[in-house]
């Protein structure tokens, strides 16, 4: 077990279309391996995902951890009414995944990621998804995710496929939707009632 470092924007790793994982792969002692620096790595800094090509590995497996009542982000996780998707995730490995738009309705967050340290940005992505993936026994397995938790997923995915938050971005004159993180502390952070919410990294 180990901290990996973590690729940052300009790596060419970040940009790869990450490969899939055999079945036979999945059980070896190396992935076990890969998947404990990946925990460890994210538990480092804090983070609440992380993928494999951000520790410099390009294959198609993520993690994700988040509790509902996490202190930064207890806030942007409040279900609604009549919501019947996940909002919070114990933590799980997610090989091979793939990705289904079942809501196209749009929600915006300021997101922040750990390959992109000093910014944030606001991304307007799909409010409910479909997650169907492997687990760690190589068995398939599928969730489905809204609100919050469904950025979470689709910001930790677009790393599989060679995607990052900046590139989600919507520019207008006029407007400032990408920002360092001391100005958006100071300028742009969501208030409590604002639609818009934060994703932190």
């Amino acid at each position: 077990m180990s901290i990996r470092k973590v690729a940052r924007m300009g790596h060419p790793v970040l940009r790869e279309k990450a490969r899939d994982l055999t079945p036979e792969e999945i059980g070896s002692d190396e992935f076990e391996r890969l998947l404990e620096d990946m925990v460890d790595t994210m538990e480092e800094y804090g983070g609440i995902g992380l993928a494999a090509p951000q520790i410099h590995e390009s294959l198609s497996v993520a993690i994700i951890e988040y509790a509902d009542d996490h202190p930064r982000y207890s806030e942007q996780t409040e279900k609604k009414d009549g919501a019947d998707g996940e909002t919070s995730m114990p933590l799980t490995v997610f090989i091979n995944p793939k990705v289904t738009v079942l809501d196209p309705a749009e929600q915006g967050f300021w997101e922040g990621c750990l390959s992109v340290p000093e910014l944030r940005g606001l991304v307007y992505r799909p409010r409910k998804i479909r997650v169907d993936y492997l687990d760690r026994d190589a068995k398939p397995r599928s969730v489905v995710a809204e609100g919050f938790l469904a950025t979470v997923f689709q910001h930790e995915l677009d790393h599989l496929s060679g995607t990052l938050f900046v590139d989600r971005i919507r520019y207008a004159p006029g407007e400032s939707p990408i920002s360092f993180v001391e100005e958006y502390a100071r300028y742009h952070v969501p208030a409590r009632d604002s639609d818009v919410g934060e994703l932190a990294d």
